[in-house]
């Protein structure tokens, strides 16, 4: 029997005022979630026009009002963060939280978050060469109290990261990806995988939607096996994009969803906490998606 799929949410940066935010990381925490994700935008072009605030802060935030429910970035790029402040950042939120820290990495795409420096627009090769660059020295300062590190677009000078994390050998790594080059980072560096399914998943529903999943999970076996790493080692992650419905339409249908994904390998959902406009996971199927879960969990025992 497969294991019972944990439930996480993602709370988006854009609550009002930010004190929101942590009363809704806390109603999570209340609710049973494994762990409260929020975004890692500057801007977001669904929101562009309303406030929109930055995770770090945030999370520092939630780690003092919060006791158990694990914290984490949804994801991060190189588009702006130097990994060398980054990893500092990471090291100080972990010891905040003791030890509840989840940081999820992505190579990051062409938008305003890409551009808000002024760098020039990059091929989705070298966005990739970056990210794998970029991941590999992240991992070297969360590891190692003194780094120095000479790449090709990220430099290190004895920069120190003390007394880094509380997670040992350092903070986990969830990998976003959905191709090869993405799913060789994973295999390298990732302790756990997350995906939206196919790039573009709008319109893409019910057993469409699975059959992407199902897809990419082999691959992400196949890069596995090439590093030679035992597919059990990941833990995978499914995530519904805000815009998704589907998956809500009544109880049994989301029972069906978890049931399939628990099938395919994977060990937890993730879905947008209820918003006031209406989009994520509506308010009004709260009750029925904590059930499922806990259902599961009682019926696995």
């Amino acid at each position: 029997m497969p294991s019972p799929l944990a439930l996480s949410a993602l709370v988006l940066p854009d609550r009002h005022p930010p004190a929101q935010f942590v009363a809704d990381v806390r109603a999570a925490e209340q609710a049973g979630v494994r762990t409260v994700w929020t975004y890692d935008h500057l801007t977001w072009p669904l929101l562009q026009d309303g406030p929109w605030y930055t995770c770090v802060p945030l999370l520092a935030a939630a780690s003092m009002a919060t006791e158990r429910v694990r914290l984490g970035i949804q994801v991060a790029t190189p588009n702006y963060r130097h990994p060398v402040l980054f990893g500092k950042e990471l090291m100080t939120l972990d010891q905040l939280c003791a030890g509840r820290l989840e940081v999820g990495l992505g190579a990051g795409v062409d938008g305003a978050d890409a551009l808000v420096l002024g760098d020039p627009p990059r091929s989705n090769r070298e966005r990739f060469e970056r990210f794998a660059e970029w991941v590999t020295l992240l991992d070297e300062l969360l590891r190692t109290p003194v780094t120095t590190f000479r790449g090709r677009f990220y430099s290190a000078v004895e920069a120190r990261t003390i007394p880094n994390c509380v997670q040992q050998p350092r903070v986990p790594f969830t990998i976003a990806a959905s191709g090869p080059r993405g799913f060789g980072v994973v295999a390298a560096q990732g302790q756990a995988w997350v995906t939206y399914g196919p790039w573009d998943s709008r319109g893409v529903e019910g057993d469409a939607w699975f059959a992407a999943l199902t897809e990419q999970a082999h691959r992400v076996d196949d890069a596995l096996a090439a590093a030679g790493r035992d597919p059990g080692s990941l833990r995978r992650i499914a995530q519904f994009a805000l815009r998704v419905q589907w998956p809500f339409e009544s109880a049994e249908r989301y029972a069906d969803v978890v049931g399939r994904l628990g099938a395919a390998g994977f060990h937890e959902i993730t879905v947008h906490w209820p918003r006031e406009d209406g989009r994520g996971l509506p308010r009004a199927a709260l009750d029925s998606v904590v059930d499922v879960h806990a259902d599961q969990s009682t019926n696995a025992v």
